[in-house]
């Protein structure tokens, strides 16, 4: 009987080891691709080293005179501020078109036919790649493209509207683009947390006579907080690193006066030069801007779940 639990034990133990095991394959590639990288970028931030002409400048240690550059010049707040206006151009249509097909999808009482083949369509633009999405954009709203031929033959304008010469037109055909390579994915996953929702939930609230908008708003939008912080939160980091499609749409300029130019085009720049320590700093600057905003839509998250709690609580406890 004093042997049972040492047995017990160990068989757990050998079972264990396997876990471990099947994990080391990804911590290798972890350590490799990943975190030897960063440490790496880190460190070649604090050295100037660049290419000046046919001569390689450095590296030389610097200490922080990457970052001040960085800091003083005004180009990184001016690309952040770019940055986060084309993902929130792009990512609020988004959220609404995801949630209201996500609601009508997942209604059983709507019984939509064909729903596999409309929620396959939903996603096909995110299996196209940005670049030659960037491209067919281009053409499509170039100075003779189809877009402004159709206008001035419909008579809505005299002459051709240049979209890449306007801080509007180019930021908002980044945004549209970005809109509808994504919006498809967001759905499937908020399709996703709907479809788990507890369906005696809809019942009772059908019983005691809730319309369709009570049902959302008050069952569905809070139970879908998770799903949507993981959206909200994956969405900002893909949005801070935002390139393919604004740099194939302006030839990686940023046009219109660099109204367009987003922070990893900034980066591309510095890497293209080889100026490696400012490009290290950068990516240092990213990194943190990325944690900040991140950690900023968590907390206001957590902090509102948190106050729908406590009332409840208040009311229970009267």
């Amino acid at each position: 009987m004093a042997n049972t639990p040492k047995k017990g034990k160990s068989r757990v133990v050998r079972y264990n080891k396997w876990g471990y095991i099947f994990l080391i394959p990804f911590i290798v590639v972890y350590l490799i691709f990943q975190l030897v990288p960063l440490f790496t970028t880190i460190y070649n931030s604090f050295f100037e080293n660049y290419l000046s002409g046919l001569k390689q400048i450095g590296p030389n240690f610097v200490g922080l005179a990457n970052y001040k550059e960085i800091v003083t010049n005004g180009d990184l707040i001016k690309y952040t501020q770019n940055t986060l206006i084309m993902w929130v151009l792009g990512f609020v249509p988004q959220i609404f078109f995801s949630l209201l097909l996500g609601a009508w999808f997942s209604d059983a009482r709507l019984r939509i036919r064909a729903a596999g083949f409309f929620k396959t369509v939903i996603y096909l633009p995110n299996l196209i790649m940005a670049a030659s999405f960037a491209m067919l954009f281009f053409t499509l709203f170039a100075d003779s493209g189809p877009i402004n031929t159709t206008m001035i033959n419909m008579g809505l304008i005299s002459e051709p509207y240049k979209f890449l010469e306007h801080a509007a037109g180019s930021r908002g055909l980044v945004a549209f683009m970005n809109f509808l390579m994504w919006f498809g994915n967001t759905t499937i996953l908020l399709m996703a947390g709907m479809l788990g929702i507890d369906g005696s939930l809809f019942e009772a609230a059908q019983v005691d006579g809730a319309t369709s908008t009570q049902v959302f708003f008050r069952i569905t939008l809070p139970l879908l907080r998770p799903i949507l912080l993981y959206v909200m939160i994956t969405s900002l980091i893909g949005g801070l690193q935002m390139f393919d499609v604004p740099q194939v749409l302006t030839n990686g300029k940023g046009n219109p006066v660099r109204m367009s130019m987003t922070l990893i085009m900034y980066l591309n720049n510095h890497l293209y030069s080889k100026n490696f320590g400012m490009a290290g700093a950068l990516s240092v600057f990213l990194f943190i801007i990325t944690g900040i905003l991140s950690l900023i839509v968590y907390k206001f998250s957590v902090q509102d779940n948190v106050d729908e709690v406590k009332p409840k609580r208040n009311r229970n406890k009267n």
